[in-house]
């Protein structure tokens, strides 16, 4: 019989829960194998190998000498396929693989493709972080990013553009895929509305996607000047313009804010929503917010919640930002001067939040 501590005193603990309470603590050990495994089928274009092949499932052989592989390496690719697998990115049917769902939202081509996002959230310089998360505990630092780096992520990004290009395509390519989502069930979000702004839009995904489905919407990307600076529009109804989203955000009838709140303390965050209510209320008008965002908790799926919950304290790892339960939105809400809110969960872990003057 094995002994467990409770209370300072030691308690009986079979040989099975022994086993048990070993097993949960190695799943968690390892759990960072499952993401290294998916971002090194992606660098090497094994689903876009398996797509490549056709309707019929694709031999072990064949994903080999299709591969850009060393020799003495094509024995361990098994190895690699057999726990992607298990992870549901392959099904292995009559001794060939073929593509999941998840791993259509891998291949290059696929216009909704996930993997820029993956190889931009996997991507060394935002790992690093995470072996210094107790260091920054015992620390006055904002933030184990900044503990670990020396500085901001954003600070950093400029300075290092080759970066902020990786980060921004990921941004971009989830973009493409929530947008989709917006258009294909919920267009009666952007009824009535005649001036949108997409405030920290980045390299514009979202607005010219917009622009492109409503002619009749002026589509504006604002975003600091190292983004924005050197992009053209090239359509009549989208347009750059560089600034600084604290300072002040240019008056429209909708704006947009897709994952931007959660990068900012709740005084930050406050400080952008009093700037955004300027902007829908010039001129006498009665605009609304959107803001696409995690609403903690806001799912019965178990695995969701675990996600939202990972994304929380990446937040408090790379930013100065959170995840937000209702009650916390509410707050934001009301404290930047606000008289309403609605809810929508539209977009599978987060939600449309729309906040009206």
């Amino acid at each position: 019989m094995n002994m467990n501590l409770e209370g300072g005193n030691m308690i009986e603990m079979g040989g099975d829960e022994l086993l048990e309470a070993q097993s949960h603590i190695w799943n968690h050990i390892f759990n960072f194998i499952n993401s290294m495994a998916l971002k090194c089928a992606i660098q090497l274009g094994i689903p876009d190998a398996i797509h490549s092949h056709g309707p019929n499932p694709m031999p072990l052989s064949l994903l080999l000498s299709s591969l850009q592989l060393h020799p003495n390496k094509t024995q361990f690719i098994y190895r690699l396929m057999r726990l992607l697998t298990h992870s549901g990115f392959f099904i292995l049917q009559e001794e060939g693989y073929m593509l999941t769902n998840s791993s259509y939202l891998l291949l290059k081509d696929n216009p909704y493709a996930v993997s820029p996002f993956v190889l931009s959230m996997l991507e060394p310089t935002l790992l690093k972080p995470w072996q210094f998360l107790s260091t920054w505990f015992q620390t006055n630092d904002r933030m184990p990013f900044e503990t670990t780096h020396g500085m901001p992520l954003w600070e950093q990004m400029r300075k290092k553009p080759k970066h902020g290009e990786v980060f921004n395509a990921g941004m971009a390519s989830d973009a493409m895929l929530v947008m989709n989502v917006l258009l294909g069930k919920h267009k009666d979000v952007f009824k009535g509305v005649e001036s949108l702004v997409d405030v920290g839009g980045g390299t514009g995904t979202m607005a010219k996607t917009i622009a492109k489905a409503f002619p009749q919407i002026e589509c504006t990307v604002l975003d600091l000047p190292q983004v924005v600076a050197n992009l053209k529009s090239d359509q009549p109804n989208f347009k750059y313009v560089e600034g600084d989203m604290f300072n002040t955000i240019p008056p429209a009838d909708a704006l947009l804010l897709k994952w931007i709140l959660h990068d900012w303390s709740d005084e930050e965050c406050v400080k952008i929503l009093k700037k955004c209510k300027e902007a829908i209320t010039s001129n006498g008008k009665k605009g609304k917010v959107m803001v696409i965002d995690l609403v903690v908790f806001n799912t019965k799926n178990e695995d969701s919640i675990e996600t939202q919950l990972f994304y929380d304290m990446l937040m408090m790892t790379i930013t100065s930002g959170k995840e937000r339960e209702e009650k916390e939105w509410a707050k934001l809400i009301k404290e930047a001067g606000f008289g309403a809110y609605k809810i929508f969960p539209i977009l599978g872990l987060r939600s449309l939040i729309e906040i009206y003057p």
